[in-house]
């Protein structure tokens, strides 16, 4: 008989399309005890409950994979996903997902060591944290412009998030963004950015996070050209400079 946590993960799956089996809810219910026992050293979630973090990390991203489901059955598909934190929304992707190969671009060292845990943890296949600047990644010849699709959540402004992800995305390949009700005024201050930096909006999906009532959306852009080599700036001058037009 599953727990409440289990059951409002499976029933929430299924609401948004995706089918759990008994090993995915395994590894979720490790990935919530190990969120938990870890969020008591340190800062991984400021959310209190598990059913809060079922809702809105677990479910959350899980709407980031339905976005990107079409490309899933090319074979080794590589995904990074940008300034990871506690691993939303790439390591729920991944245990859905398993085929892909996936990479993690975290800067906080307690919280890559939580991660090495929790991919251990759960013998994922074809994981790897890359440690340090986004930045750094985006210029450097090894992971610039070698990526399927970027992925990231709640992590900066349209405008720096699109320097932080695109020059890490082949061309034809995706930058996958998941906002809040937001991002129409980031849209506003950050299509010329986009289209600078080699992108072009061509999907904005409105989801609904099953338990919760609040605005999500997804937005889907293509990279359609390279980005100029110019980009991204050294570390710390998007954040600190955001391109506007």
């Amino acid at each position: 008989m599953l727990k409440e946590d289990e059951r409002i993960l499976v029933q929430g799956a299924h609401e948004i399309g995706i089918e759990l089996k008994e090993s995915h809810i395994e590894k979720f219910s490790y990935y919530l005890d190990l969120l938990f026992e870890w969020n008591q050293k340190i800062n991984l979630t400021s959310l209190k409950t598990s059913r809060e973090i079922v809702i809105k990390h677990f479910l959350d991203s899980f709407t980031c994979i339905k976005a990107v489901e079409l490309y899933l059955n090319i074979e080794k598909i590589n995904i990074v996903d940008v300034g990871t934190g506690a691993g939303f929304p790439g390591i729920p992707l991944k245990i859905i997902c398993p085929s892909v190969v996936l990479s993690l671009i975290e800067a906080t060292k307690k919280k890559i060591i939580f991660l090495e845990k929790l991919i251990k943890g759960m013998s994922l296949k074809d994981v790897q944290i890359l440690e340090g600047r986004v930045e750094t990644f985006g210029r450097g010849q090894e992971h610039r412009e070698k990526y399927n699709i970027a992925i990231s959540r709640a992590v900066a402004p349209l405008n720096i998030l699109s320097e932080y992800c695109l020059p890490l995305v082949k061309t034809s390949g995706l930058f996958i963004a998941q906002k809040g009700r937001s991002y129409r005024g980031e849209i506003e201050s950050g299509s010329k950015a986009i289209q600078l930096l080699g992108g072009e909006i061509t999907k904005i999906e409105k989801v609904k996070i099953p338990f919760l009532n609040q605005e999500r959306y997804i937005l889907v852009i293509k990279k359609v050209k390279d980005t100029p080599l110019k980009y991204p700036r050294r570390e710390g001058v998007p954040q600190k400079r955001p391109l506007y037009f």
